[in-house]
């Protein structure tokens, strides 16, 4: 397991772990109400991101790979369950750099994912390029709202679709645990009787000309792993924690941390302590 240099970062992580410590400085006005088109299947929109994602796959795929040193594991898993993924899927990993969507875009490419979005970051300056490259904001404080949400993802899910889910609530870049999940994760894939898949981020180490004239702290490697079911033997709430619980015990294998210093479901929790040496 290598830890990376996250000395710029250990200062920001909020206290408590679902927490967001990237500040946003915009506000396009946008309202997360219940006319809001959180999947939005307009032919306007689906042009435009035909076009975004064309600009993806043949410039910012190569990016990613150049700048991340980014490698793939897994795409067997894929390739094994290709005709299930195309009926829909709900994936969850960790969240740990600004970049990652993009790695895991390019780790699943011939998907089209849609993924959950803190509801400010689709409001501030990257909003347009978040909503064009899938995102779908989050909506609080408005039970309607919410409503209509859970509808358009539960229907786009239903219909074929892949989301995307990080499960931790909000991104730590190089942070080296996998923090608790958060208990929403387990709902999408009950309500459409769809599996989860499981992709943990984990970090190399740089070899010295990206250590030390590029500046890199770690190199990504993207880590898919197996199917994940509800176990229908359960009851509700049971079959709900047992997932988030397989979810994030295979995401802490696929990332090969074998002491991981949190629980599994996120209750309030806060920011542990780790060592360096580990």
């Amino acid at each position: 397991m290598f830890i990376p240099d996250n000395k710029k970062y250990e200062k920001l992580y909020p206290e408590y772990t679902d927490r967001h410590y990237i500040k946003i400085n915009k506000n396009r006005g946008y309202i997360f109400d219940e006319s809001y088109p959180y999947v939005d299947n307009s032919k306007k929109f689906r042009r435009k991101r035909r076009l975004i994602r064309f600009i993806i796959v043949t410039i910012v795929f190569l990016l990613a790979r150049i700048r991340m040193g980014l490698r793939i594991k897994g795409r067997k898993y894929l390739k094994q369950n290709k005709n299930i993924l195309k009926n829909g899927v709900i994936s969850v990993s960790n969240h740990v750099h600004m970049w990652d969507y993009l790695a895991l875009l390019v780790a699943i490419r011939y998907f089209k994912p849609n993924y959950l979005a803190w509801d400010k970051n689709v409001n501030g300056k990257d909003g347009k390029l978040i909503r064009l490259t899938g995102g779908i904001p989050i909506p609080t404080n408005n039970f309607s709202a919410t409503k209509k949400y859970l509808s358009d993802v539960n229907n786009f899910i239903n219909n074929g679709g892949w989301l995307h889910i990080y499960a931790e609530g909000s991104m730590w870049e190089y942070y080296p645990f996998i923090r608790p999940f958060k208990k929403g994760i387990s709902y999408f894939s009950i309500a459409c009787d769809k599996p989860i898949l499981p992709i943990g981020f984990s970090y190399r180490k740089p070899n010295f000309i990206r250590r030390i004239i590029f500046r890199q702290k770690a190199l990504i490697t993207v880590n898919i792993g197996e199917l994940i079911y509800p176990n229908k033997e359960l009851n509700k709430k049971e079959m709900e924690l047992d997932l988030i619980k397989r979810s994030h015990e295979a995401i802490c294998k696929l990332c090969k941390i074998d002491n991981n210093i949190y629980p599994y479901l996120f209750n309030d929790t806060k920011k542990e302590e780790y060592k360096k040496s580990i």
